[in-house]
């Protein structure tokens, strides 16, 4: 169900300054003013610093496997004990794309249960952090089975932990690595968990539908490089870069979506990569609760501001002379998708940004067509790139479809998407869909 590409695969007539691949979004984010990354000379063991009890009621503790490295990881190896960025023939992410030395990679552990929920998390490595080198802790969480929050970066004490929007029940730990001399290791990762006290109200957006904003749009390119998730970019690919790793999926999902509407149709792809120009600047969250940048408003990017009203002197958070307003990159497969010829404005959903109600279910396939209504013959108002994680608000009987063998006349309803879906694209084994109302 791929839709035709609008115009010839070409080269982009303007190309600038850029930072979207790994080893930029893993260097550029220890660059920037972060009090969260770790970094040292010599022998640094973070775990030494134990906080206070925090006042948010009783703690839980434990201590992370770092010794399982698979498919979601991506430029490290466990040996002697201790996590280490691995070489480049053994995966790292590409070089030439950010054009500096040095290894990165990065680690997604697998989802913890907790005994109890908990919104706020510290982390404390145990680590050999020699001059130059640099490691950052990330956390996300998600309760019954909802959708995971956005990473949020968490430092050894108090002052310095991740604070979710809401409480979760499971905790999922993400570790970034920056190494210039190969001689980084992670010997171990300490994580506690507690709850935050903050007054009633305080989660940012919990109600809201999904966050929109018309940003400007460039195109990522770069066919062979990896991005910061660990993707090989093939031609004709669907993904978008988005300037902060707090909404950046793990290597082959889409936890973190985006619906992307151009010239000439709309599609939903996840973000696999970090830019464009800065790599910490969520400008799709509130100001309050913003990574940098809480001076300007939510959905204006740094580097618009920059651009566009001489923001920061007109320099983006490294300093360079930003050349173009850019929010959002988009692969090449995106970029032609939805209609353009040349960078340019499309308005875009954040799709994890909205409310938690409904059902959340997987689609399978690619190119599958969201319709205006439950009929083939309907328009289409979307299209999902590949397999992406959706919100169904109710179910209703319309037009039979087929695929992979089932057929059904159930449709789903995406509110995020404006439309309906057969639920035979629904990685579900039966027709009608679990737990969710009629329309």
């Amino acid at each position: 169900m791929r839709a035709a590409r609008t115009t010839p695969h070409r080269p982009p007539k303007n190309r600038f300054p850029r930072l979207f691949a790994p080893a930029a979004a893993l260097l550029c984010l220890t660059l920037a003013p972060a009090s969260l990354s770790y970094a040292a000379s010599g022998d640094a063991r973070p775990s030494t610093r134990v906080a206070p009890e925090p006042e948010g009621g009783p703690v839980q503790t434990w201590r992370a496997d770092l010794s399982r490295v698979d498919a979601d990881d991506a430029g490290v190896r466990h040996s002697g004990g201790a996590l280490r960025t691995a070489a480049e023939a053994a995966g790292a992410p590409a070089e030439a794309s950010a054009r500096m030395p040095g290894r990165h990679g990065t680690q997604v552990l697998a989802p913890h249960p907790l005994d109890r929920p908990a919104d706020r998390f510290r982390a404390e490595p145990d680590a050999h952090v020699p001059e130059g080198a640099r490691i950052a802790v990330d956390v996300r969480g998600r309760a019954d089975g909802g959708r995971w929050t956005e990473w949020r970066e968490a430092g050894p004490d108090e002052a310095g932990a991740a604070v979710l929007p809401r409480a979760v029940t499971t905790v999922q730990v993400r570790l970034v690595l920056w190494d210039a001399t190969g001689e980084l290791a992670v010997r171990g990762l300490r994580l506690t968990a507690d709850t935050a006290v903050r007054a009633q109200g305080e989660e940012a957006g919990a109600d809201a539908a999904a966050f929109t904003a018309r940003v400007f749009a460039t195109r990522e390119g770069l066919v062979g490089h990896t991005t910061a998730n660990g993707h090989v970019i093939r031609p004709d690919d669907h993904f978008v870069a988005l300037p902060s790793r707090r909404g950046l999926s793990p290597r082959g999902s889409s936890d973190y979506s985006v619906r992307v509407c151009g010239p000439a149709r709309c599609e939903t792809a996840p973000v696999w990569d970090v830019g464009p120009w800065n790599t910490r600047d969520d400008y799709w969250n509130p100001s309050s609760v913003r990574e940098s940048y809480r001076d300007l408003p939510r959905g204006l990017p740094q580097a618009q501001a920059a651009y566009q009203n001489g923001h920061n002197g007109g320099l983006d958070g490294f300093g360079r002379r930003v050349l173009n307003p850019a929010g959002i990159d988009l692969a090449d497969g995106t970029f032609y998708n939805v209609g353009l010829d040349d960078n340019g404005w499309v308005t875009v959903t954040y799709l994890w940004t909205g409310s938690q109600t409904g059902s959340t279910f997987s689609t399978r396939g690619s190119d599958v067509r969201v319709r205006q209504q439950p009929t083939t013959a309907s328009a289409v108002v979307d299209s999902l790139a590949g397999p992406t994680q959706v919100r169904v608000e109710c179910q209703v009987r319309g037009r039979t479809a087929t695929h992979g063998g089932r057929t059904d006349d159930a449709w789903a309803y995406l509110p995020d998407h404006g439309g309906y879906v057969p639920t035979v694209f629904i990685d579900v084994p039966e027709g009608r869909l679990p737990g969710v109302p009629t329309c």
